[in-house]
C-alpha cells in the first residue's frame, strides 16, 4: 500500500468513526432523547445540530489533507530519486520547480530576485538532481471538485473519475451545489462566522450527511488512485526519461 493511500485511509477512518457515532446517537433518539453513556442529562436538539455541523468540518479536513498528500507525493517522488534533474521533468512540473526555486510567485526586491534567479541557473548548469521543493497550492479553504481538477491538470495528472462518481459529485444537494462544493461552502461559512453551527445543520438528518459524505469519499478515493498511478508510472518525467515499463 502506498503512503498516499495509507494517509487517506487514516483520515477516512476518523470520518467513518464520527458518522458511526452519529448513527448510534440517532438510534437512541428513536427510543427517546439520546445521551452519552452514564450521562445524567440527555443531548439537546441544539447539541445534536452542533454535532451534525462538525461533519462539514471533518469532510473538508479530509479534502484538504488528501490534496496536500497528493501534491506532496508528486514533489517527494521527483526529489527522492537522485537520477532526476530539472531537464528530466515534464514541462508542467519543470515550471513548478522553476516557480518554487526562483520564487517567481513571491514579492522580492531586486537583489533577492537576482539571487533566486542565479540559484536556478547554477542548478541547471551543474545538472544537479532535483532537490526537495514545495508546490504552491494557493489559498486555503478553496478545494472543491473544480479546483481539484484544475490542480491535477496543472501537475500533468490525468484525473478521470468514473461516470457514477462524477454524477454523484455534480448532483445538486443544496443551493445548486454538489456535495464537495457544498462542503467547501459550509466549511468557509462556519470558519468566517457567516453562519452558526446550529444553523448549518438545521433540517439535516444523519442519513443525508452520510449520503453527502459518501459522495465526497468516493470522489477523493478516485483522486488518490489517479495520483498514486501518476507517481507509479513516473508521469512527472518526460516520456523518454521514464524507466522501462513505465507508461
Amino acid at each position: 500500500m502506498s503512503r498516499l493511500r495509507e494517509a487517506f485511509d487514516e483520515r477516512l477512518d476518523e470520518v467513518h468513526a464520527y458518522l458511526h457515532f452519529l448513527e448510534m446517537m440517532g438510534a437512541q433518539a428513536q427510543s427517546g432523547s439520546p445521551k452519552f453513556q452514564d450521562a445524567v442529562e440527555a443531548i439537546t436538539p441544539q447539541q445534536q445540530k452542533l454535532l451534525y455541523a462538525s461533519v462539514y468540518l471533518q469532510l473538508y479536513n479530509l479534502v484538504e489533507a488528501t490534496m496536500t498528500s497528493c501534491i506532496e507525493s508528486v514533489a517527494h517522488a521527483m526529489s527522492t530519486d537522485q537520477r532526476w534533474t530539472p531537464h528530466d521533468l515534464s514541462d508542467v512540473l519543470r515550471k513548478e520547480w522553476t516557480r518554487s526555486t526562483a520564487r517567481t510567485h513571491v514579492d522580492l526586491n531586486y537583489s533577492k530576485r537576482l539571487e533566486a534567479a542565479m540559484q536556478v541557473v547554477d542548478h541547471l548548469v551543474a545538472s544537479d538532481p532535483v532537490s526537495r521543493f514545495e508546490i504552491d497550492r494557493g489559498g486555503g479553504g478553496n478545494w472543491d471538485d473544480r479546483s481539484i481538477q484544475e490542480m491535477s491538470a496543472r501537475l500533468g495528472c490525468d484525473l478521470v473519475v468514473s461516470r457514477d462518481v462524477h454524477r454523484a459529485i455534480k448532483r445538486p444537494v443544496r443551493d445548486d451545489k454538489g456535495p464537495l462544493a457544498l462542503v467547501k461552502a459550509m466549511r468557509n461559512a462556519l470558519a468566517h462566522g457567516n453562519i452558526s453551527f446550529a444553523e448549518s445543520a438545521d433540517q439535516v438528518s444523519v442519513s443525508e450527511l452520510e449520503s453527502l459524505a459518501q459522495a465526497v469519499i468516493d470522489y477523493l478515493d478516485e483522486v488518490v488512485n489517479a495520483f498514486a498511478a501518476f507517481v507509479t508510472r513516473y508521469g512527472y518525467l518526460i516520456p523518454e526519461r521514464r524507466p522501462t515499463g513505465a507508461s
